[in-house]
């Protein structure tokens, strides 16, 4: 028996807008202004009252702290859920997010809410591992991956060449600051194009 194709995808802005919830929610409630690059989040913060850069030390329980009580905010990239309630008819999907372990829950629940019903794992540093490690449990015919940063693409291609990569940057506001990352195969910023892209690789349609 064949066995099924694999989507593994991220989530904060590939399926869930995150970047404008979260500073939406700096302003009000810390009076800080939130300008990423696409990157990294160093340096991306600053003060309102004073202009100055909000440390490292700050900045991480910021983001814990976004998550700890606001995810309520994050709303759906377009065409997500519809995406992947047609992708679910022909393959297994997994949802690998770059988020501590102590979220996983919420981040479910939070996709359950959303209509979104697929098994989520919680990961630190780079995806490849992971994703090496999912191939290997389910054997699939045909594996895709959808990140939106760069370095998970190239760690994906170090450790899981084999696995197709779309980099998508489901932010509108974010995307045109972006580059395309080197070490994927396609860069498509919209569900309504990756999905036709996706069924190609899982119908074994090569590149």
């Amino acid at each position: 028996m064949t066995s099924r194709p694999l989507l593994i995808t991220d989530c904060d802005e590939v399926l869930l807008h995150m970047v404008a919830p979260f500073g939406g929610w700096l302003r009000e409630a810390h009076q800080i202004n939130f300008t990423p690059d696409g990157a990294h989040f160093n340096g991306s913060m600053r003060y309102r009252t004073t202009g100055e850069v909000v440390p490292d030390d700050a900045m991480w329980p910021l983001l814990d702290g976004f998550f700890e009580t606001e995810m309520h905010r994050q709303t759906l990239i377009p065409h997500a859920r519809e995406s992947l309630q047609a992708l679910a008819q022909h393959a297994d999907i997994v949802v690998l997010t770059n988020l501590t372990d102590n979220f996983n829950a919420a981040r479910a629940d939070q996709l359950k809410m959303l209509d979104i019903h697929h098994r989520v794992i919680t990961n630190q540093g780079g995806k490849g591992r992971p994703v090496r490690a999912l191939v290997d449990e389910y054997r699939p015919s045909s594996t895709v991956f959808v990140d939106d940063l760069a370095h998970h693409h190239k760690s994906v291609a170090e450790h899981a060449p084999e696995v197709f990569r779309i980099h998508m940057v489901g932010e509108a506001s974010l995307a045109p600051h972006v580059p395309a990352a080197e070490h994927a195969h396609v860069r498509i910023d919209h569900w309504s194009h990756a999905h036709n892209w996706i069924m190609d690789r899982f119908k074994g349609i090569t590149l």
